[in-house]
């Protein structure tokens, strides 16, 4: 059996390319396609490791869509664009504007993301607010609200920022939702639940996971004042109690400089086990730390909520890790950018070996605790002793400051064990279960019935909603 679970190999880069991934994907002849910050959008041939241009000059591109082998939808900064080699020489020659419908203040944090795209052929981009750290140019696109800008923090002055985007089927954009302080990640899960990252910042205590639905409010207020109708002034002169009350609940948290410090894109292991044992679920990107990150949802009291745990650390993998794709063979490939932030750059291949990790598959909540499904069988002896196991729960705070610190922290104890499943599940019933709280579970000195060594012993729960 190999030593190792997962191989992390580097990809050479082209000559004079800056390596800064933005978008990624890949084509129906199982070439990857990359487009990068300085605006190349470049093919990789895997068996030949050759490098080939297909378009350039477009600006800090950070989404791929791939129609066909000749021709894809690239999201840049300024509009959601058509790219397609007409003669098939492999290099595009057409450049078509698809929409480009939503305002544009010349600021330097106005990124945009996507396209994604759901079952009925809809698409989905989502609009970064504006950052008082930059300026607005005099020249502006779209109408500007004087409500909508603000002298610290992020703002949205011009239209939809803050926003996610619908893109429909007969090419109208129309606004999804609102609440977005920097949504670097959309992506599907297996049921079709459209998936959303953000990250850490004012009114965003730690980095969260939203589960996207029409009409909703995710947090951030700046975006409340392109709803329609929107007469109540500046929304981050409301109080508090009144945003609270309006916004939705991520389905999942990731403690900051425990878990994530700046997620990215979510993508759903589809590759039914090419991948390993972790079919159906997301793995997520993270900009500041050697790691990708692994999250298990479920529904609970008509919503999702779930656990994450870090999926690999280090073994090769640099940071900046952006974005993500699986190729035809079930190994997933991983952009790097750092764009002035914390990051790396370059591409990176990881593959899974056969070797079954020892690892958390599945956290659930259950009343009054957790049930926990491991990859292997461990002796009844460690699940049922309690020093192997330290749990805490805490919040974070909703308010306009950046970020947040863990509030009332508190151990929790544990007031029974039950071994299940010849020791591959365990049942948790715990002294106190709250909803609105992250609980953080670390498992000690854990070792499988064959000698492994548990891969994470660091997961945390998001309770919305209790069973």
């Amino acid at each position: 059996m190999p030593e190792t679970t997962y191989v992390v190999d580097s990809i050479d880069m082209a000559d004079g390319l800056s390596g800064e991934v933005g978008a990624m994907a890949f084509l129906p002849s199982g070439k990857l396609i990359a487009a990068f910050r300085r605006g190349e959008v470049m093919t990789y041939d895997i068996e030949k490791r050759e490098w080939s241009v297909f378009a350039q000059g477009l600006h800090l591109p950070l989404g791929i869509e791939v129609l066909s082998e000749n021709e894809i939808l690239v999201m840049q900064y300024a509009e959601l664009t058509r790219i397609k080699d007409v003669d098939g020489d492999g290099q595009a020659d057409q450049y078509l504007v698809e929409t480009d419908d939503f305002g544009i203040s010349g600021n330097y944090h106005e990124f945009t993301y996507g396209p994604v795209k759901d079952e009925s052929g809809n698409h989905f981009i989502g609009l970064n607010s504006t950052s008082s750290g930059g300026v607005m140019m005099d020249e502006l696109r779209g109408e500007k609200k004087e409500i909508g800008f603000r002298e610290k923090g992020m703002y949205a002055a011009v239209p939809y920022r803050g926003w996610l985007m619908k893109w429909t089927v007969d090419g109208q954009l129309q606004p999804f939702a609102s609440g977005f302080r920097s949504p670097n990640g959309l992506g599907f899960d297996l049921d079709g639940h459209l998936l959303v990252t953000d990250n850490q910042g004012d009114w965003v205590g730690t980095s969260p996971l939203f589960h996207v639905e029409e009409g909703k409010f995710y947090g951030h207020p700046a975006s409340l004042v392109w709803e329609e109708g929107w007469n109540r002034g500046r929304p981050s002169d409301l109080p508090i109690e009144v945003l609270d009350s309006m916004r939705q609940r991520p389905a999942v948290l990731f403690p900051h400089n425990i878990i994530a410090n700046s997620p990215t894109q979510p993508l759903c292991d589809d590759t039914g086990g090419k991948f390993g044992p972790f079919a159906g679920q997301i793995l997520v990107g993270e900009m500041n730390q050697e790691r990708i990150v692994r999250v298990m949802l479920e529904e609970v009291g008509g919503a999702l909520q779930g656990a994450c745990v870090p999926f690999l650390d280090e073994q090769g993998l640099r940071k900046g890790n952006n974005r993500l794709a699986f190729d035809e063979e079930g190994r997933l490939w991983v952009g790097q950018n750092a764009s002035g932030w914390a990051g790396s750059s370059g591409i990176q291949c990881i593959s899974y070996t056969g070797k079954m990790p020892f690892d958390i598959l599945t956290m659930k909540i259950i009343e009054g605790g957790f049930e926990l499904t491991f990859t292997k069988e461990i002796s009844e002896d460690i699940l049922s002793d309690l020093n192997h196991y330290l749990v805490s729960s805490y919040y974070y705070n909703y308010h306009e400051k950046y970020g947040s610190d863990q509030m009332d922290k508190k151990d929790i104890g544990i007031q029974s064990i039950e071994v299940l499943d010849k020791g591959k599940k365990v049942r948790l019933l715990l002294d106190t279960m709250e909803k609105d709280r992250i609980y953080e579970m670390q498992l000690q000195d854990v070792v499988s019935q064959d000698q492994d060594t548990l891969e994470n012993n660091l997961i945390c729960y998001t309770v919305n909603h209790l069973k």
